[in-house]
């Protein structure tokens, strides 16, 4: 009888959960496990042979001083930019969950940059500033220079992304009863008093899950740094992940390239999860 219950069971997940799963291995952890094969080798993309080198690779990385000024850039990069979605997102989230007439459109509108492609996104801002803001006000364009370069890749990846993450806000704000706010102003709190100390607690979930998606696609952008700088000038906006791509597939470096990848994967896996079990603790804190 357990036997046939188990073989039920077994039938039931090949049949709704087995194709998920084939596709998930076939996309993700086979591609991941043949990529830490290639760590191992000095393959250049084209030979039929890959030599092993052992752990040379690695050792190459962190000696690859173009690839640390890569990394640095994108740590500031990723600290600035998630700080900036997160206000703006949560600010846009109080916005529209107000009661204000046509905020179900705004919404809409907010969400709209997030289902742009990077690509594209990265050619209309690049047109942008380099020929709409020359226009108005008549100065360099901020893709000519480096600091400007960076605080173009920041704008964009604000304007992109905040969208998005207004929507886990307005869950969370809508997730806040009413009753809890309106007992708190009775005891005598004022608005921002009751945002501080009781509509924000109660949202530390929300903001774990806006910060942990913000870091990791901050940490892996490259389709926005493609198009919008394509690394200038001067290579002084190559973000890590265009730099491990130009690594392999540019200068034929797969196997130091694949090393640098996997490099970037553990610190923004250390650095999500880090975030994620400090702002789950401060959740039950709460």
């Amino acid at each position: 009888m357990k036997q046939n219950k188990l073989s039920y069971k077994v039938g039931q997940y090949l049949m709704f959960g087995g194709p998920g799963t084939l596709l998930f291995l076939a996309v993700v952890i086979v591609p991941f496990v043949y990529g830490l094969y290639l760590t191992f080798t000095s393959w250049d993309g084209v030979s039929a042979t890959k030599e092993l080198v052992g752990f040379q690779n690695f050792a190459d990385a962190f000696t690859d001083g173009d690839y640390w000024w890569a990394m640095l850039r994108t740590v500031i990069y990723s600290a600035i930019a998630v700080v900036l979605i997160n206000i703006v997102s949560f600010a846009l989230a109080y916005l529209v969950t107000q009661g204000i007439k046509g905020q179900n459109f705004f919404r809409a509108g907010f969400f709209v940059p997030n289902l742009i492609g990077g690509i594209v996104l990265g050619y209309v801002w690049k047109f942008v500033f380099n020929r709409a803001f020359v226009a108005i006000f008549g100065t360099t364009s901020l893709l000519a220079t480096t600091e400007g370069a960076m605080f173009a890749l920041i704008m964009v990846s604000v304007w992109q992304y905040a969208g998005y993450m207004m929507l886990i806000y307005v869950a969370g704000f809508m997730s806040v009863s009413k009753d809890v706010q309106e007992a708190a102003k009775i005891d005598g709190c004022t608005s921002a008093q009751a945002m501080r100390h009781v509509t924000i607690p109660l949202m530390r979930s929300s903001f774990v899950q806006c910060i942990f998606l913000s870091i990791t696609r901050c940490f892996v952008v490259y389709d926005v740094n493609l198009s919008l700088t394509n690394g200038d000038p001067f290579k002084s906006s190559v973000m890590a992940s265009m730099h491990v791509y130009n690594q392999a597939f540019t200068y034929k470096n797969y196997g130091l390239g694949q090393s640098e990848a996997v490099i970037l994967f553990v610190v923004c896996a250390i650095v999500g999860v880090t975030q994620v079990l400090i702002g789950k603790r401060g959740e039950v804190e709460a």
